[in-house]
């Protein structure tokens, strides 16, 4: 068989063989742990600090604060970190401070999130530390069901939450909707079923303050601390969960612009934590990271496969004699990639409906998400492969406000 079919075999299934393994794991996850919790009474309430690294959030901070301060587990403080903002944030952290109890420090210069978080976390007096986004909502249950895993279980280093879109105005909007299920979702149902979680999520996750003081807290020079962190615990053997249950309610990108910064950030961030972590091949004990990591870079080949193989069937499309036939838009092959995706969403959503019963008015627009999924991410792995893999590691990294999307009247939110 020629290489070219070859790899264009692994072009076509590999997509349909991990989307079928997301899937099942999912609904295993679902049926073995999932189905049957409910809150759960806890016998004791630790001291929870939650920890909010902001810059230049006007627009998103005041919301966010105010929703924080009205949880329903009795034992937190809401420490707010504003690195080096330039617009009226600081005015309106101030004016929090003084009118609801919620402590503010403010960095004159901005040091990026790591920093900010670390620096946050010298004044935290809880053992369990909860990092949120600043235009994020948590649900009032979050807590509970977060703090729940480390109390019952000494090993938990860290427990990631569940995040859902509550900005659903446009188009892009509406299909990350659908991929926040049926992608992300899915993924880290599977990977927990494994025992070992690629990234806690950056939005909102929970720590045990041992944990982060055993991997030295975050590392300031990745551009994607989220990762990094959870690689760091999980070598150190801590266990990383996700917990469906605690519902965080986010903003996405809804310009293209935006959505190719967040999601070029992504791809650059995975390339230097495989990087910053290739010793877990050195050493026998941390065998069960080697699927994960295995997974990322076949991810990355398949990206630049596609990207590749795409562009030489676009020479061949003005060069007839070029005697290339790849075709990225495939008949019958596509024939099952449109099954295989529309039996995850629907998995996906039937999973998350429970947690958002307006999820399945969007079923219909993930028909865009195949298109999407195939044209923007394997090029911003592609735009991001020299950063990835040649920026000097041991430089801060600091960051920008990503695009928050349109900020309607009437967001959608968990009470």
């Amino acid at each position: 068989m020629p290489l070219f079919s070859l790899v264009g075999y692994f072009v076509f299934f590999y997509p349909i063989i991990m989307s079928v393994t997301w899937t099942v794991g999912a609904v295993f996850f679902y049926y073995r742990i999932e189905k049957h919790s409910t809150l759960p009474e806890l016998a004791e309430f630790p001291m929870v600090s939650i920890l909010v690294p902001c810059h230049n959030e006007e627009k998103t901070i005041n919301e966010t604060v105010t929703r924080l301060l009205s949880l329903s587990y009795p034992n937190y403080e809401v420490i707010v970190v504003d690195d080096g903002s330039t617009d009226k944030t600081s005015a309106l952290l101030k004016a929090l401070a003084g009118d609801k109890p919620v402590r503010v420090i403010s960095l004159k210069k901005k040091s990026g999130k790591p920093s900010a978080l670390n620096t946050g976390i010298l004044a935290c007096r809880g053992q369990i530390i909860v990092t949120v986004d600043a235009d994020a909502f948590l649900d009032k249950d979050a807590l509970t069901w977060m703090v729940w895993h480390f109390i019952h279980y000494p090993r938990v280093g860290a427990v990631t939450a569940n995040p859902r879109v509550r900005n659903r105005t446009t188009l892009l909007a509406k299909i990350q909707t659908a991929e926040y299920s049926s992608i992300i979702g899915l993924i880290k149902r599977t990977q927990r079923n494994l025992g070992k979680v690629l990234t806690v999520s950056g939005v909102a996750s929970a720590f045990r303050l041992r944990a982060l003081v055993d991997v030295r807290f975050w590392d300031t020079d990745m551009i994607t601390d989220d990762i990094n962190l959870t690689w760091k615990l999980e070598k150190r053997f801590w266990d990383v969960r996700y917990e469906p249950k605690a519902i965080c309610w986010i903003l996405v990108p809804e310009t293209l612009s935006g959505l190719w910064r967040q999601r070029k950030r992504w791809s650059q961030g995975c390339l230097e934590v495989l990087r910053r972590h290739r010793d877990v091949w050195f050493y026998w004990k941390c065998r069960r990271i080697w699927p994960v990591y295995v997974d990322q870079v076949l991810a990355v080949i398949w990206s630049v496969t596609f990207v590749c193989f795409t562009a030489l069937f676009a020479v061949n499309l003005f060069l007839p004699d070029f005697g290339f036939y790849f075709y990225p838009i495939p008949t019958w092959y596509g024939g099952i990639i449109s099954v295989v995706s529309i039996g995850q969403f629907f998995v996906s959503l039937w999973l998350d409906g429970k947690y958002d019963s307006t999820l399945k008015r969007y079923y219909l627009w993930v028909i865009w998400y195949p298109f999407l999924y195939c044209i923007l991410n394997p090029l911003t792995v592609v735009a991001s492969l020299y950063q990835g893999l040649f920026r000097p590691l041991g430089k801060q990294a600091v960051w920008t406000s990503p695009d928050r999307g349109y900020l309607p009247v009437n967001r959608q939110g968990g009470s």
